[in-house]
């Protein structure tokens, strides 16, 4: 396919490797034209929980196309888009209660912080126009998602479109990690110098919650977040997860801030909602910024939309991708144990292994090179070639090797994965 018309992300496609050709997804395995069969431990970027063409989401979108495949969701409504919303809202804490859809995660995250921006100013509080952001963080590839991102190569040649943010350490962690007290004190301080030194101008603080995921999965403990949250309500600001990637299981819980114990204002829903089978996101708010926008003044509307909005066959694929959740609970809330023995096994057996870091079903470690540790170390795309060829779908993010299986992942697929992963580590010179 050398001469594709297509450009892929995050590929420079001067030198790349001709992709592969994938013909048929199978549970957690994808084939290729060749007849290879590739498992995917990342779940093709973290979307396909269930493993590939689940025939009950298939089914749903088909009935679903018999009857209606898209409508204006501006002045009308559907069945499907208003079972998503209820059913949401069932297993997420109970003070959300209002569901905005868009299409994708960065858009999820571009409504959010419009809504507590808009928020503030609809209460006459012009002078909240920043955010607090978290080093380290990734929120998508729209120009707002990126503002409140890490400032990296992923966003360096658009930095004179980003708004002014203010950034404060992230207090990631691994297992057995002897200074996490301190870093997260500093971390805390650095929060509330933040808002004593700029106060009443923040419109939100907003945070990867437990995960920072193409930041290089790195952790945070639930702790952290407890007390973040009592700082961010003391100073009476609101608080934003973004949970595209942690929600639906991938903490070990439904979402993270149900494994956190805590109340965000607002949540960022996208990854894992169809199952991985059609594009959809939702921003989740509380009654109290809903209200903020309820005005015979038309100024105070929500001017917000997309022409996909709430589709009705991703609606449908999100119903049934839904109540599969329902009936895996179990599997994503075990994995977490088995990643951590066999990360435990890992680090003895190959002294390249450091950091070693697991929540729920995510796991992660990094390589030591010769190199600094980041995106750019070149491990990681000899690792991910080496793995292809081994039938492993796994994309290190530099030298970050992390896995995100779906959840029909069994303990002996991780058996044979880790043993692999661990042949693969050998031959590292």
């Amino acid at each position: 396919m050398k001469n594709s018309p297509i450009w892929h992300p995050f590929t420079q496609m001067k030198n790349t490797l001709s992709p592969l050709k994938v013909v048929k997804g199978e549970g957690p395995y994808l084939i290729t034209d060749e007849g290879q069969k590739i498992f995917d431990c990342i779940s093709s970027w973290w979307v396909n929980i269930h493993g590939h063409a689940h025939p009950r989401i298939a089914e749903a979108i088909y009935a679903q196309a018999l009857q209606l495949e898209h409508v204006i969701f501006a002045g009308f409504t559907h069945e499907p888009a208003e079972q998503v919303a209820e059913m949401v809202l069932d297993v997420l804490p109970n003070h959300f209660s209002k569901v905005f859809f868009s299409d994708n995660g960065s858009t999820a995250v571009e409504v959010a912080l419009k809504l507590a921006y808009q928020y503030w100013r609809n209460q006459g509080e012009n002078d909240r126009r920043l955010f607090l952001c978290f080093e380290g963080s990734y929120h998508g590839d729209t120009l707002g998602a990126m503002s409140v991102g890490e400032r990296s190569l992923f966003t360096s040649p658009f930095q004179d479109l980003l708004f002014k943010v203010h950034f404060v350490p992230y207090p990631t962690t691994h297992i057995d990690d002897e200074d996490i007290e301190d870093k997260e004190a500093k971390a805390l301080k650095a929060v509330e110098d933040c808002f004593l030194l700029n106060p009443g101008q923040y419109a939100a603080v907003i945070i990867e919650p437990l995960v920072q995921g193409a930041g290089g999965m790195r952790m945070c403990r639930p702790q952290f977040l407890e007390k973040l949250q009592k700082l961010v309500k003391d100073y009476q600001t609101l608080l934003i997860y973004d949970e595209v990637m942690t929600g639906f299981g991938r903490t070990g819980e439904w979402f993270a801030c149900q494994k956190a114990k805590t109340s965000p204002d607002l949540i960022c829903l996208a990854k894992g909602l169809t199952g991985g089978f059609l594009p959809l996101s939702l921003t989740v708010c509380t009654e109290e910024i809903f209200a903020g926008f309820l005005s015979d003044d038309r100024m105070k509307t929500f001017f917000h939309g997309h022409s996909y909005t709430a589709n009705p066959l991703g609606c449908a694929a999100a119903c049934a991708s839904l109540k599969l959740l329902h009936e895996s609970t179990a599997i994503f809330q075990q994995m977490e144990s088995h990643h951590r023995g066999h990360l435990k096994q890992l680090q003895k057996q190959h002294a390249t292994v450091k950091n070693i870091r697991t929540c729920g079903t995510i796991a992660a470690f990094d390589v030591v090179t010769k190199q600094a540790d980041g995106y750019l170390n070149d491990i990681g795309l000899k690792l991910r070639e080496s793995f292809l060829r081994e039938g492993l779908l796994i994309r290190p993010l530099g030298n970050t090797v992390y896995l995100m299986p779906p959840y029909c992942t069994t303990h002996i697929h991780l058996n044979q994965i880790y043993q692999t992963i661990s042949e693969e580590l050998k031959k590292i010179r």
